[in-house]
């Protein structure tokens, strides 16, 4: 889609996460005073969530490791081939992991956790209601941490609200700044229910009553309370996220992503209920002739 985003965030990424980077300025401030976190923001990055167990212990990659990590994802052979268009080729930030609490860049899954997830059956073939809320093209869910292609999210601001529009699913967040109270908790929703307010220059959104349906890495958050953080630094807008739910993780677990500043406009993703795409996964994995032809 934008062959030289992948360029352009690795170059601003590098600079925003060299150890020691001195003192970022104040951030642009909107009309009325707020900091403007307004634009185009890209989320996409090679450095996984998770803290992969070659590099237990290690916070950053050498330069060589980054530059294979780089090249892999700038690639086009073998499966790769079929992305020259429309594959954005995150890069690498250095990091070994996007988590940086706990220090062993690893979600501390509690004991129950790890159990339900040992033994989660796989997606069933049976009816739309079997696949997940992606392949049926309801949501992508919060929070966004990577991502191969359409990877933005529009921020728009007033004085009393933020506006989050993501790219994938056309899915958007209208944050109030009011601080009025969550909605009731039989209230649920797939993006859960968001209430902002400014610390300093930094944005700081909470997050509740998630719909348990909705998940983060194959488990539900109906019970997790998110915490996200927006902060201007320099030509990236840093973005920090705490999960806490004391039924899922043994302690609350952050992670956080240095998004570059993107040219718009965002691009159509023409993803619907009821699109094409899923008949054809439910007829293959069933065996199925396509609709309309006898066997």
């Amino acid at each position: 889609m934008r062959n030289w985003l992948g360029a352009l965030v690795g170059v601003t990424l590098a600079v925003s996460m060299v150890p020691g980077a001195g003192a970022q300025p104040q951030p642009p401030r909107t009309p009325w005073g707020a900091p403007d976190l307004r634009g185009i923001w890209n989320h996409a990055t090679a450095t996984p969530l998770e803290r992969p167990e070659r590099h237990a212990g290690r916070e950053w990659l050498t330069e060589a490791e980054v530059a294979e990590v780089d090249a892999e994802a700038r690639s086009t052979e073998g499966v790769g081939a079929r992305r020259t268009v429309w594959w954005e080729r995150p890069l690498s930030d250095r990091r070994t992991a996007l988590i940086t609490s706990p220090p062993s860049g690893r979600i501390p899954y509690t004991d129950d956790a790890r159990v339900r997830l040992s033994v989660m059956p796989e997606l069933g073939v049976d009816a739309p209601e079997d696949r997940s809320p992606q392949e049926r093209c309801l949501t992508y869910g919060i929070p966004r941490l990577g991502g191969p292609y359409s990877a933005n999210i529009h921020i728009a601001q007033t004085p009393d609200h933020v506006l989050l529009l993501f790219e994938m699913v056309h899915e958007f967040r209208v944050i109030p700044l009011d601080g009025a109270p969550h909605l009731p908790s039989t209230i649920r929703q797939w993006l859960g229910d968001s209430r902002g307010r400014w610390e300093g220059d930094s944005l700081v959104v909470e997050t509740t009553n998630f719909r348990e349906q909705q998940l983060f890495q194959q488990l539900p958050l109906d019970g997790t309370r998110l915490v996200e953080r927006f902060t201007r630094m320099g030509g990236a807008l840093r973005y920090e996220v705490s999960f806490d739910d004391p039924a899922l993780w043994a302690q609350p677990w952050t992670a956080r992503l240095d998004m570059a500043s993107t040219e718009g406009p965002m691009f159509e993703y023409a993803c619907h209920e009821g699109n094409v795409g899923l008949t054809a996964i439910l007829e293959i994995a069933r065996g199925d002739p396509p609709a309309g032809v006898a066997r």
